[in-house]
């Protein structure tokens, strides 16, 4: 799938920084920290380039993947306990130790950035059959996907193999979610959930939800 990106590049750390944003910002995608949990709203065209910048930063080692969503409204009928915080989102590969702490002056210094064009497979992801889930519960297993909150953004943190084998599971919002209520006519709605490991838990050391929940929502008016 090809997508339209601003790559902008921030001296930092003695070296370059490369952030990577989707050009435009999806209009119906939506995060909000909820307090026990994360929510995630996302529309077939959300859904869609969600998936594409999750195969790219499984591809982008070097980079942050940012997704400047917070000023995006979530969909009418959303429910989240008391007063929810919205959130942009950054996809980083593990191996870049990147400190969340600096990335509000990072975010300053990022300009307008320069057009590209980049293109990830349709079928970047492996196929469910292929993961084997148990290792994820062995204690050396080291593929896990990590949550942390800085100047109102959620940070994704793992390595290719952790990006591949969740995005597996986001494909579904790509695949499933828009066909789900014709096949199941009744059910709830479709989301996917990802925790932070390695295990589940309510909350990670730094007090952020453990948990990222990610809904399908077809009838999304701006």
């Amino acid at each position: 799938m090809e997508q339209r990106v601003r790559v902008h590049k921030v001296r930092f750390g003695g070296g370059e920084l490369r952030v990577v944003r989707p050009d435009p910002a999806p209009a119906r995608l939506a995060l909000r920290d909820d307090g026990h949990w994360l929510s995630m709203y996302a529309d077939r065209d959300g859904a869609e380039r969600l998936t594409a910048l999750w195969a790219l930063a499984a591809r982008s080692a070097r980079s942050l993947v940012h997704l400047p969503i917070r000023a995006g409204r979530a969909p009418e009928g959303a429910v989240g306990e008391g007063e929810p915080v919205a959130l942009d989102l950054v996809l980083v590969h593990h191996s870049l130790q990147f400190p969340t702490a600096s990335w509000k002056r990072v975010r300053s210094r990022l300009g307008a950035g320069s057009p590209h064009t980049v293109s990830t497979p349709a079928r970047d992801f492996p196929e469910a059959s292929a993961i084997d889930h148990d290792r994820r519960y062995h204690p050396t297993y080291r593929d896990h996907l990590g949550f942390d909150i800085a100047a109102h953004t959620l940070f994704v943190v793992g390595s290719a193999t952790a990006f591949r084998e969740h995005g597996t599971v986001l494909r579904g919002l790509v695949d499933e979610a828009p066909s789900h209520r014709h096949r199941h006519p009744g059910a709830g709605h479709f989301c996917v959930e990802f925790s932070s490991g390695p295990w589940t838990r309510p909350r990670t050391r730094r007090h952020v939800p453990g948990v990222l929940h990610i809904e399908y929502c077809e009838d999304w008016p701006v």
